[in-house]
């Protein structure tokens, strides 16, 4: 097993991909990190979506076993909806027993952080990056197994170009119009890294830190909010999460009052490629992610609880 480090866990893919040199279509779920795609777009690698179960709220293995099935694929990428820590292990075993060839990316970007495998996917990428579980302002790490491939590349990176490229794509999901990739140098590769030992030490002191303030503020949001709106429990630990029929006005009212909340994700489905993703557009539709990180205190997650009690419908 591998352990390799970058500035994000966007530089781990991008080298995986540019790596392998080969350039069948990858499935992704619908509601990933616009970067994702984003980073196939920038590796010149095909990819396409996969809607999410209405069931699970997590990538419908169902539809994305008959595209494996039915027509040659790269890989998968396995991201886990709000960081729920489930892990559809048999699923990947059959996946490799139909295409022996193709990779397995298991993204735990949103999941709290582990310093092991914990996977029998190919790959499995963790991030300590801006809105983690684990914010250390940046880094990403993954563990591959030893016959993977994962040659480093160094790329010229300008700041700027990283806010035109996200200025570009929020605009294109706020809009949902067709997002269009120009290349740029907004993918930071190279930067001085901390040693494995030293960059876990840090990570897991601030693991400690995050999930004691998460499980306060937690706690205010499950016992203020309606049991109705609240999203299962093991999707409530990377943020907050409800539904609301009227959402974008709840989020009106909540940064109205100086406070902040966020929509992730959208289907990227129209937007990024051809298709449609009804269950992740739904979904993206109605959430509502609260904050519990640092950068929210009890008093603001107390004040987020009564603008949602009297503006959110349900």
């Amino acid at each position: 097993m591998q352990t390799i480090q970058a500035p994000r866990a966007s530089a781990i893919l991008y080298n995986l991909l540019v790596s392998r040199k080969q350039t069948k279509p990858w499935l992704l779920p619908a509601n990933i990190c616009p970067i994702v795609p984003i980073t196939f777009m920038k590796a010149r690698i095909p990819f396409e979506f996969v809607d999410i179960s209405p069931e699970s709220l997590r990538m419908d293995l169902n539809q994305a076993e008959a595209r494996i099935k039915t027509r040659e694929v790269g890989g998968l990428l396995y991201a886990h909806t709000y960081g729920d820590e489930s892990t559809p292990g048999e699923f990947f075993a059959q996946a490799k027993a139909l295409n022996p060839e193709m990779w397995i990316v298991d993204d735990r970007c949103l999941c709290i952080p582990k310093f092991e495998t914990v996977s029998s996917a190919d790959v499995v990428l963790f991030s300590a990056g801006y809105a983690k579980i684990v914010d250390l302002g940046g880094g990403g790490y993954a563990f591959l197994k030893d016959e993977i491939p994962c040659q480093p590349v160094s790329l010229p990176f300008s700041a700027a170009q990283l806010a035109e490229l996200e200025e570009a794509y929020k605009f294109a999901v706020r809009e949902r119009v067709r997002f269009e990739y120009t290349n740029s140098n907004w993918l930071m590769t190279d930067a001085d890294l901390p040693v494995w030992d030293e960059f876990r030490r840090k990570a897991e002191t601030n693991l400690k830190e995050a999930l004691s303030h998460r499980k306060a503020l937690n706690a205010i949001y499950a016992s203020r909010l309606p049991n109705a709106i609240q999203l299962p429990a093991e999707f409530q630990t990377w943020r907050f999460n409800i539904r609301a029929k009227n959402q974008l006005q709840v989020i009106k009212e909540i940064f109205a009052a100086g406070l902040f909340a966020s929509a992730h994700y959208a289907s990227l489905a129209g937007i990024m490629s051809d298709g449609k993703a009804p269950v992740a557009e739904a979904l993206a539709d109605d959430v509502i992610n609260l904050f519990n990180d640092q950068h929210f205190t009890s008093e603001m997650a107390e004040h987020a609880c009564e603008i949602i009690l009297k503006t959110a419908r349900w």
